[in-house]
Formats: structure tokens, sequence, C-alpha cells
């Protein structure tokens, strides 16, 4: 099997990635769980990701689908990438095991089917916030919770971002 077939077989639909999810766990392999846009990836994305894949055996991604990167007031010229680029650079990282996209505009429901071990959000996000209404609240978080799995926040890697490099873009 040659490289590429190799990054494109972690991209998975979500009836895929369940059956992924229950041969790991019949395993006793720790699931970990982040999400995000990664438009334009960068040192910070990179960073959190391979911090984010140390908390277990089993990493997974979701990659918010280009309909819902909309409705997440990025700017009108977001994505920049289409959702398949987006996962298929993502599913390139030798610490992820697998990417999905998602279509809604939170993975609460995808993170209710998955239970994964360890969630995990950047550093503007709060692992205490309980009120759902709260910015900083970590959506999925109380069902990780109640299912004995934990939620942790990775502090950002200051001075890289998307935005400031489609800024930096512009200028030029």
């Amino acid at each position: 099997m040659d490289n590429l077939e190799t990054i494109t077989d972690k991209v998975v639909v979500k009836k895929q990635l369940l059956e992924k999810i229950d041969n790991w766990k019949s395993q006793d392999q720790k699931i970990v769980f982040t999400n995000g846009v990664f438009d334009l990836l960068h040192r910070g994305h990179i960073e959190y990701l391979a911090q984010a894949a140390d908390f277990g055996d089993r990493f997974i991604v979701a990659v918010n689908a280009d309909a819902s990167v909309r409705t997440l007031n990025k700017g009108d010229s977001r994505p920049l990438q289409d959702e398949n680029s987006r996962a298929l650079i993502i599913a390139a990282l030798a610490f992820v095991d697998a990417v999905v996209i998602f279509d809604d505009g939170t993975p609460k429901s995808l993170i209710s089917e998955i239970i994964p071990d360890v969630l995990i959000k950047g550093g503007d996000y709060d692992a205490s916030a309980m009120d759902s209404s709260d910015k900083q609240y970590i959506v999925g978080s109380d069902t990780v919770k109640s299912n004995g799995g934990k939620v942790e926040v990775i502090q950002f890697v200051e001075g890289y971002s998307t935005s400031k490099i489609e800024e930096k873009i512009r200028r030029s």
C-alpha cells in the first residue's frame, strides 16, 4: 500500500469510525477526540494536535464540514480550503488515527456516539465550565465526564492562527 492510500484510509465516514472505535475499545485502547476547522495547518495546530494525541492510544480528529464552518463567524472567505482537503492534511499526521468530517454546528451528537475517554479542546475553552451558553463551555464535556472520561484543555501557541496567516497574505 502506498502512502497516499494509507492517508486516505484514515479519512472515514461516521459508520466506519464507530467500527474502528469498537475494535479499539475491545482492545482497551484509550480514545482521544478533538475537533476543529484546521483551515491552514500551522505550527499552533501541529503542537496542539501532537499534545492531544499523547493523552491516549488512539486519536480521532473531527473536521468541520464547509457548511458548518460558515456558521462559526470566521469570515466570509472561510474556509479557505475545502473539507476534504483539510481532512486529508490532518490524516497525513502520523499521530492521527482517524479523521471524520461532521456537518453539525457542533460535534455534540458525534461525541455522544463515540464517547471518547478524553475530550481535548484549545486554550480558549475551560474544562470546568458547566453552562452550555458560556463561550468557554466544551461541547460534549458533560457526556464524556458522565461516562467516566476526562476533558482536557491545551494552551495555544502564541502568535499562530489561520486568521493571522490570512491577514498577512492579504497585506502582501
